[in-house]
C-alpha cells in the first residue's frame, strides 16, 4: 500500500480566486461619528464661559424640549446607521463575486 500525500493535501492558493479584504465602513463611519462627539464635548468644557452657557441652557429645558431632543438624537444615530448600510451595500454591489471572478 502506497501513500499519496497529494490526495489529502489541502487546495492550493492558485485554485481559488483572490479575495481582496473589505473595508469595514461601520467602523470608520461610527469612529468619525464619535470623535467628532467627543471633539464637540471637548470644546464644551474647554471654557468656563461654555460650561455656564450649557448648564444656563439645560436648566431651562421642557418636558417637550427634552423629549424632542432625544427624537433628534435618534434620527441622526438611526441616518448614520442608514449611511453606513449604504455604504456597506455600495462596497459589494462594486465588489465582484467569487464566481465573476472565476
Amino acid at each position: 500500500m502506497t501513500f499519496d500525500a497529494t490526495a489529502d493535501a489541502a487546495p492550493r492558493a492558485t485554485d481559488s480566486p483572490a479575495l481582496t479584504a473589505r473595508v469595514r465602513w461601520a467602523g470608520i463611519v461610527w469612529g468619525l461619528f464619535f470623535s467628532a462627539l467627543s471633539v464637540a464635548a471637548l470644546w464644551i468644557v474647554g471654557s468656563a464661559d461654555r460650561r455656564d452657557d450649557v448648564a444656563q441652557w439645560s436648566s431651562q429645558l421642557t418636558g417637550p424640549t427634552v423629549a424632542g431632543v432625544a427624537v433628534l438624537a435618534l434620527g441622526v444615530v438611526l441616518l448614520v446607521a442608514g449611511l453606513v448600510g449604504l455604504l456597506r451595500r455600495a462596497q459589494r454591489s462594486l465588489t465582484p463575486s467569487p464566481e465573476q471572478r472565476a
